[in-house]
């Protein structure tokens, strides 16, 4: 099984413009998000996919291995695709996310293990270290599975719905958080990025109810391992505390 790791990279961000090529004690984020990624014992091989040639030139320094590509992706995982298009003879793509400078090699690792099964056409990762506060939180996805540990749902509602639990939800159900990193069968990734948005998708402002309304699988690894990723300019002072724990 050959492995294609791909980290999306865009230097225009809403809330964090250039972000990737942010300093992080002497190394710039993808950097640093490139030399985890390339700790995994089952990556074959490791490439950023950006749209901007200063991040172009900030891989290339470093040594790594970049592909610049179209300006017009709706997604990093439309992203994925056409480097993966370049990488025929692979077999699995994983989606390893830019913006989170301590990935750690052991989530991809489990993530790309499930792949030996040759039935697995997605997977994502998911934890139960919830609170109470996460499950009602909109910004935390929740998702439930069923008993060969595939998705069944993802929402970024309480589910299953509290109306019978008692006052401690987590008592009642053993909750599941989503952590949003993904690997794909090769041709799976490819089919997915010519899927037609879905109504469930849009309602709830998730790319993965697209692909489980048109009938994809995802397999679901529990992981207890979180890092921070850094979406606005106060997630550096959590990246900063942890690089110094």
């Amino acid at each position: 099984m050959k492995v294609l790791g791909v980290i999306p990279s865009r230097y225009g961000s809403s809330r964090f413009p250039g972000k990737p090529l942010l300093d992080i004690k002497g190394k710039s984020m993808i950097q640093r998000v490139y030399e985890g990624a390339k700790q995994s014992t089952l990556l074959d091989e490791l490439v950023v996919a950006t749209d901007d040639q200063r991040i172009v030139d900030e891989v290339e320094a470093f040594g790594g291995k970049v592909m610049m590509t179209a300006d017009y992706h709706p997604s990093g995982t439309d992203r994925c695709a056409e480097v993966a298009a370049q990488y025929a003879d692979f077999d699995v793509v994983i989606n390893i996310q830019g913006d989170e400078p301590l990935v750690n090699p052991k989530q991809l690792d489990a993530l790309l293990s499930v792949f030996k099964d040759e039935e697995v056409e997605i997977a994502t990762l998911a934890s139960r270290n919830i609170s109470t506060e996460d499950i009602a939180n909109p910004n935390r996805i929740k998702l439930v599975c069923n008993a060969k540990a595939e998705a069944l749902y993802f929402s970024r509602s309480a589910i299953p719905n509290q109306h019978h639990a008692n006052k401690d939800a987590l008592k009642d159900f053993p909750f599941y958080k989503h952590i949003g990193l993904y690997a794909y069968r090769s041709e799976v990734l490819l089919q997915l990025t010519q899927l037609k948005p879905s109504l469930l998708e849009q309602v709830e402002s998730l790319e993965q109810l697209r692909w489980m309304y048109y009938g994809y699988k995802i397999k679901v690894v529990e992981t207890d391992i979180e890092t921070p990723n850094i979406d606005t300019p106060e997630d550096l002072e959590k990246v900063l505390q942890f690089l110094e724990e």
